[in-house]
């Protein structure tokens, strides 16, 4: 029996999606227009913890089993590894980047987490297209249904419960109705009734005010 491995698809879909709307987005910020600057900023805090905390749990709960069980596919694996490096590498970059901006929304500063942005999303595109082709399949053929339940329950762990709301609201995005019926269906009753109550209206007051510009 294999996993379902499409959640993780739908997941990769926000990011990708975020990446390119997050470097338009800075770039659009006129000089000097901090409050502008501080909901882009904000946002793109968001985004980065979404991301670290996803490939941490790569890191820690999937590729160990992974190595552990195939062989000749440990490349693919190892090649994983040495991708989540130089992504996390841009995040880093990142780091400084996005406060000396969200400062006082300087031109130069501006320019230079542009290019930051522009960057990571070269790096992570490349990861995000291996690992669907390469690792998804193995994972699908090696990993229990428990051990990919983990991966959610890392996130949901390590994640501050508003941001959460933004980051679930962020993979719901783009989903088709059996998708987004899919991951609600995975989540306890009171959790999804959190989301529709508070956790919708939420994110498309959160969205709304992101993507004004």
């Amino acid at each position: 029996m294999t996993v379902n491995t499409q959640d993780m698809v739908i997941v990769h879909r926000a990011f990708r999606r975020e990446s390119r709307l997050l470097v338009d987005l800075v770039a659009a910020v006129a000089p000097g227009d901090t409050a502008r600057a501080a909901v882009i900023a904000d946002h793109l805090r968001d985004y980065q913890l979404g991301l670290k905390n996803h490939h941490e749990g790569e890191d820690e709960l999937l590729w160990p089993p992974l190595l552990a069980r195939v062989d000749l596919e440990a490349e693919i694996v190892l090649r994983m590894e040495a991708q989540h490096e130089r992504v996390a590498a841009t995040l880093t970059r990142l780091d400084s980047a996005v406060p000396a901006w969200a400062a006082g929304a300087g031109a130069d500063e501006r320019d230079t987490l542009v290019a930051a942005l522009a960057d990571h999303r070269a790096v992570l595109l490349e990861h995000l297209d291996d690992e669907e082709t390469t690792l998804l399949p193995l994972a699908a053929q090696h990993i229990t249904e428990k051990e990919w339940g983990s991966l959610g329950e890392h996130l949901v762990a390590n994640t501050p419960k508003l941001t959460l709301l933004t980051l679930f609201g962020l993979v719901l995005e783009e989903a088709n109705p059996a998708e987004r019926a899919a991951l609600l269906s995975v989540l306890p009753a009171p959790v999804r009734g959190v989301w529709h109550i508070v956790g919708r209206p939420r994110y498309a007051r959160h969205i709304r005010r992101v993507r004004a510009a």
